[in-house]
């Protein structure tokens, strides 16, 4: 769905995963510098929505989800996964209840799986699941953001900045009067920086909960009874995931950034050396320079320098080994 907001001064297009809406808007880093300064928006309306109401919604999505939210209070944003039968990542949701409807985003084009799987397993609950892609734009506000949300839209508040659930058709509108427009890829920037992962970029199709630090932002650990516990419990109490999530500072002086599945190798072994791991996302950060996230062996020392292809790389941990 290719957003209005394309036709603004500068937008340059996004590729891939998130086309239809802009990269940037001619300034990459001065969209970065406001985002972290807390101006400005975010168009994220490529982005699938889906809502669930009900009277069951809560006690219904509370036995799917990872995350506990048979009492989730309304306004209150969360996140959550769903698994597969052998505890691998399958949909990841940024939801909210606004009291009388539960408000999802989740990644671009992967609503109509996910309404399926959940329209499989209504059984006998009073619930109602839909699409609203076609009828609602998410629009990410920054954290430290005094942009006006408009009355009656359903927000999700996290540390990292608001997103409004905003009617499609306001969206332009709207965007005349948030402040400047930043891109995806300064949006991306500040996930990258922040060591957020996001489904399809950091996981693949054998990725655990552990190996990204979800564990506790999206998995609760004290509820059972959802697709794929067994795996999460059982990696909690009695072993270590087998790769984990580390952040990258790569060499500034690279004219290009290792693309995502670039492959990892430790900086003393020859060139021909063991795969120790692979970039997920990279991008250039307006004050750290040129980052990435990357998944690596769990046995990988932690401070062991690495390269990404040709490009020396040196690690932080985001998960622990």
């Amino acid at each position: 769905m290719k957003s209005p907001l394309l036709s603004l001064p500068g937008a340059v297009p996004a590729e891939g995963v998130d086309e239809g809406v802009a990269a940037h808007y001619g300034e990459l880093f001065r969209e970065q510098r406001a985002l972290a300064d807390g101006t400005g928006f975010v168009d994220l309306s490529h982005r699938g929505v889906v809502t669930v109401t009900g009277e069951d919604r809560l006690s219904w999505l509370h036995l799917l989800l990872t995350q506990h939210v048979s009492d989730l209070p309304a306004g209150q944003a969360t996140e959550a996964l769903i698994l597969s039968a052998h505890g691998h990542i399958e949909h990841a949701l940024y939801l909210v209840d606004d009291g009388e409807t539960v408000w999802a985003h989740v990644e671009p084009g992967t609503q109509d799986a996910l309404i399926a799987y959940l329209e499989s397993m209504k059984f006998f609950y009073k619930v109602e699941v839909a699409d609203r892609t076609a009828e609602f734009a998410v629009v990410h506000l920054p954290a430290g953001s005094i942009a006006e949300v408009p009355e009656g839209v359903a927000v999700r508040e996290t540390p990292y900045g608001r997103d409004l659930f905003l009617p499609r058709t306001d969206l332009e509108s709207y965007a005349e009067k948030a402040g400047p427009p930043a891109g995806i890829l300064a949006y991306e920037a500040l996930r990258v920086e922040h060591h957020r992962p996001r489904l399809g970029f950091e996981t693949d199709h054998r990725t655990i909960p552990h190996e990204l630090g979800w564990i506790g932002t999206a998995v609760h650990l004290q509820k059972g009874c959802y697709r794929g516990q067994e795996t999460v419990a059982r990696v909690q109490n009695l072993g270590k995931p087998p790769r984990r999530l580390v952040f990258l500072h790569l060499d500034g002086s690279e004219v290009h950034l290792p693309t995502p599945g670039t492959e990892l190798r430790l900086a003393d072994e020859d060139p021909d050396g063991r795969k120790i791991g692979f970039i997920t996302t990279s991008v250039r950060h307006h004050e750290l320079g040129p980052v990435a996230l990357a998944l690596v062996k769990r046995n990988v020392p932690v401070d062991a320098p690495l390269v990404a292809g040709d490009t020396a790389a040196a690690q932080e941990t985001v998960v622990e080994p």
